[in-house]
């Protein structure tokens, strides 16, 4: 711990010691949650700008209030990077909002985007004392994360972590996801020269194509890139480990170890008849050339095709962001069709919620059997199987039984399916004795160590498909790790 950091303790120490005297617990408990300041649904249903518009400063200000500063911050436990869940809303009730951002970037590579993307209800919200205990809607922790990262980005005084003196040791990553990221950072924050290979001409990862700039803007993205660069982190674009540069090449120039973090960029299809028909195609694609191919515009290289009646697949986060994406690009129906009921679905509750608020169907219990196409292929038709629910499976969700002889006919001009993605094959076919699963992830220990030492992976390639927070959590995991195995080498 630097001075620094034992200052701040004491001061915030200092500080609990006031709140517990000037502010009791109950007067905490009784203040209302905030809520997110939004655009209005007919008006952002057209357009590509951010839905949720952040809290103004004294939104922040009541809304850090209700923090409780337990002695035993449970919320920490649900926080897969470990950010110092009380600590950051303290600086805030103190109205020390730079503050609280830098005690964010202790942990945090990527606050501005956590704060906007993350499941909180799932995580940290879901071990806040209100939730266990009180029954109550827990501290809107997620929204303070955007609130100070936000903060101290418009404030121009952004600040950068200490790192260490260079070590003099390289280290590879491959891809430029969230797990990436996070791994870039904490290394570079030990003294490592790191240097992240990117497949693609944008540094992002999903992040950029896979998540639509309603939901993040790709500013956001860049500004948080641009941090990771001021902090020593190179960044390669258009190169792709196992075919421009093998793992021998990259041992050869003097990396001593490599993070792989290439996710999981292989679309899931469900092999029903008609798939292969035109305008039936993958979420992973369509957002990609939306995204990251100006694809939207009519006159780009290889634009989308655009429907008037879209049916997506799926209910995940990716789902929501291809029917949302569909309602921006001139879609009259656009609707979600999936094979459970909308309890089960594992989308965020805010993203379904802005879906319906923006006019998006939902054909819950029901599943597509096969597509029809017309005289040039192009498909027309769906014939969908509705469902019922029967006992729980492996998920924990109550498994989708056939109703036998209910089926429907819809007409649609666009499917885009989304249920789910596999591991990209390319890196773990690329290595000669590196452990890989039935399922095509890579084997790890609980480090995050290959069955090659120099080799640690996290993330979609080793989780087969995750949150953004879980493959951050991934990231740092791995970076304590390899660090620890190059010290003892």
């Amino acid at each position: 711990m630097t001075r620094e950091d034992i200052i701040a303790e004491q001061r915030n120490q200092e500080w609990r010691d006031t709140l517990r005297k000037s502010m009791k617990a109950k007067d905490r408990t009784d203040l209302p949650r905030v809520h997110m300041n939004e655009l209005d649904a007919e008006y952002r249903s057209h357009n590509k700008e951010e839905v949720n518009q952040g809290l103004r400063k004294e939104q922040a200000l009541q809304e850090s209030k209700r923090c409780l500063d337990c002695v035993n911050p449970t919320c920490m436990t649900g926080c897969p990077v470990e950010i110092n869940i009380p600590g950051f809303i303290k600086n805030i009730e103190r109205g020390e909002f730079l503050e609280a951002a830098k005690t964010l970037k202790m942990t945090s590579a990527l606050p501005a985007v956590c704060g906007r993307v993350c499941p909180q209800e799932k995580q940290c919200e879901a071990q806040c004392f209100y939730t266990l205990k009180l029954k109550k809607e827990a501290v809107a922790i997620g929204h303070l994360e955007r609130f100070a990262a936000d903060y101290e980005r418009e404030s121009g005084q952004i600040s950068i972590p200490e790192i260490a003196p260079s070590n003099g040791k390289k280290i590879a990553v491959v891809g430029s996801g969230p797990s990436g990221l996070s791994f870039a950072g904490d290394m570079a924050k030990l003294g490592y020269i790191v240097v992240v290979f990117e497949a693609l001409h944008e540094i992002g990862g999903v992040l950029k194509y896979g998540i639509p700039e309603f939901r993040l803007p790709n500013q956001i993205v860049d500004v948080e890139i641009n941090n990771l660069e001021k902090m020593g982190v190179k960044f390669v674009k258009d190169c792709i480990i196992g075919k421009t540069i093998t793992m021998d090449e990259l041992k050869e120039e003097g990396f001593e170890g490599v993070f792989v973090g290439s996710g999981a960029g292989l679309p899931n299809f469900m092999n029903i008849p008609g798939e292969n028909l035109i305008n039936v195609l993958s979420s992973n694609e369509y957002l990609t050339r939306v995204n990251l191919m100006d694809a939207a515009n009519p006159e780009a290289d290889t634009p989308v095709p655009f429907g008037k009646n879209v049916a997506i697949i799926g209910g995940g986060n990716t789902a929501m962001d291809s029917v949302r994406t569909a309602k921006r690009l001139g879609a009259e129906r656009a609707m979600i069709v999936y094979r459970r009921s909308e309890e089960e679905m594992p989308a965020r509750l805010e993203e379904v919620k802005h879906a319906k608020e923006e006019g998006i169907e939902f054909k819950t219990l029901h599943n597509p059997i096969e597509y029809f196409g017309d005289e040039n292929g192009r498909v027309k038709q769906m014939r969908l199987q509705k469902m019922e629910l029967g006992e729980p499976d492996a998920s924990g969700r109550r498994k989708p039984i056939a109703i036998p002889g209910a089926t429907e006919l819809l007409d649609v001009d666009l499917v885009i399916v989304s249920v789910g993605v596999s591991p990209n094959p390319l890196v773990p076919s690329s290595v000669s004795g590196l452990d890989v699963s039935k399922k095509g992830t890579i084997v790890v220990n609980e480090k995050m160590q290959s069955s090659i030492p120099t080799i640690f992976a996290g993330g979609d390639i080793v989780r087969g498909g995750a949150t953004v927070i879980l493959a951050m959590g991934d990231g740092r995991k791995a970076a304590a790790s390899m660090h620890e195995y190059l010290n003892k080498k």
